[in-house]
């Protein structure tokens, strides 16, 4: 499976997470969990990953597949750090104190795979349509 098919698995499922989350806030009027819910769409979810997806899809001809497979194991396991990390301090069920360093690596691992892409952008060449 191509890595622009795999980010677009994962954004579908960050979608639906989001939204799941979302419907749940708004039925309950409990909209406590507004943060993970905007990370998990917004953020580093949804529109990140479809975002990498459409740059493998339409202008990564042959990235490196090792260097490709690294970037997308760093973004979607630092991304769930974040994501779940972020609904249990805003859940309460985790202390500031104790959660913050694990949502500050997990934020520079986030910032990591971004410029990892940006550097796979600029290594390898673009595909001919694009």
């Amino acid at each position: 499976m191509g890595f622009d098919r795999k980010y677009l698995l994962f954004s579908l499922g960050y979608v639906a997470v989001g939204m799941g989350l979302g419907v749940y806030m708004g039925a309950s009027k409990n909209h406590g969990q507004l943060v993970p819910h905007t990370h998990i769409l917004l953020l580093v979810g949804f529109v990140e990953s479809f975002i990498y997806g459409l740059i493998h899809k339409l202008w990564l001809q042959a990235p490196g597949r090792g260097l490709a497979n690294a970037q997308f194991v760093l973004h979607e396991a630092s991304a769930v750090v974040m994501i779940v990390g972020l609904f249990a301090l805003f859940g309460g069920l985790v202390p500031e104190g104790a959660m913050g360093p694990v949502l500050g690596i997990a934020s520079v691992a986030v910032l990591l795979a971004a410029l990892w892409m940006i550097a796979l952008v600029l290594k390898f060449p673009a595909k001919a349509n694009a």
